[in-house]
């Protein structure tokens, strides 16, 4: 997945979110819009067709990004390139929320195709299929388009957000680590599935989107080994992430902000042993979420008086 700046353009900002658009995406507009000159009278309506589908995908992105901040998290940027766009989002580590920021997105185009069928069976009862053959072709088009990309968005392949609802709704029975992991082989056997499809129908376009899902879905699988082996670590009884409410690690795993030595600052409630210097809030491995550290007492068991703490993760 390409970074939000790197080789893009900044196009606006809207709701405070920045849009993006990625270079290659030029490229590819062009060979598009040449290919699809051919089903209307005047290029121009290629042109509006591509522009349309991006429009498509854009409201989709914004759905994820305002679903993601109406449950706490934060989304401020959206890429366009090639293969659709990307809100980069960050939602709260928690099933529902991460549930209702993925879904979101799939629903704009649940929202959209009544509304667009709705256009093309008007635009079709007033004869505009022999009046206006183009905007009548231009309709249905763009309602194709969106039909499509919810059908192949929700497709259970890990990074598609099928995979991703997937992933949230097993989060519920099993857990962070391991709904991530059934839900990334699961999107392997998928993406083996659309590679036997590119092959077949000897699409190199398809192609390039499984390499694309294939690298996404191994750095999930990597994510989720690493969350396995964090969640046999020892926790701390006595403290939880007011974010994710997730006991904190017991050992050396933040590091002073001052003399960069590793400590467990709940050991020493925000206080680096090594040089004195006191933190301001501390950090969940977990979630990563910043905190002070007084928002992590809880229980009979937590200490009063806790001083406030940061660190960074080792």
């Amino acid at each position: 997945m390409p970074s939000g700046r790197k080789g893009s353009i900044h196009l606006f900002q809207l709701a405070g979110v920045d849009l993006y658009l990625h270079w290659s995406w030029f490229l590819v507009a062009l060979y598009e819009i040449q290919g699809g000159r051919y089903r209307y009278s005047s290029i121009g309506w290629s042109v509006l067709e591509y522009l349309s589908l991006f429009a498509i995908v854009l409201t989709h992105e914004f759905g994820h990004a305002l679903a993601c901040r109406s449950v706490g998290g934060t989304a401020n940027q959206i890429l366009l390139w090639p293969f659709g766009g990307v809100a980069y989002v960050r939602a709260p580590q928690r099933p529902g929320a991460t549930l209702w920021s993925i879904a979101a997105g799939p629903l704009v185009n649940v929202a959209l195709a009544p509304v667009l069928y709705f256009a093309v069976h008007i635009a079709g009862a007033i004869g505009w299929a022999e009046t206006r053959p183009d905007t009548y072709m231009y309709l249905q088009t763009v309602l194709l388009i969106d039909v499509l990309l919810l059908v192949f968005n929700m497709l259970p392949v890990y990074p598609l957000d099928g995979g991703q609802i997937l992933r949230s709704l097993l989060w519920f029975a099993i857990g962070r680590a391991r709904s991530l992991m059934v839900a990334t082989v699961l999107g392997f056997v998928g993406i083996a599935g659309l590679i036997a499809y590119a092959v077949w129908t000897r699409s190199l376009w398809t192609a390039a989107i499984c390499v694309f899902l294939a690298i996404n879905c191994w750095n999930g699988f990597q994510h989720a080994r690493a969350l396995l082996k964090l969640a046999k670590l020892p926790r701390r009884e006595g403290f939880a992430c007011p974010s994710c409410r997730t006991a904190p690690l017991m050992g050396a795993y933040w590091r002073c902000d001052e003399c960069k030595q590793a400590f467990d600052t709940f050991t020493t409630r925000g206080v680096c042993p090594h040089c004195g210097h006191a933190h301001a809030r501390t950090i969940c491995i977990d979630c990563q979420e910043l905190n002070p550290m007084s928002e992590w007492v809880v229980g009979a068991h937590a200490a009063p008086g806790v001083v406030s703490a940061s660190f960074e993760v080792k």
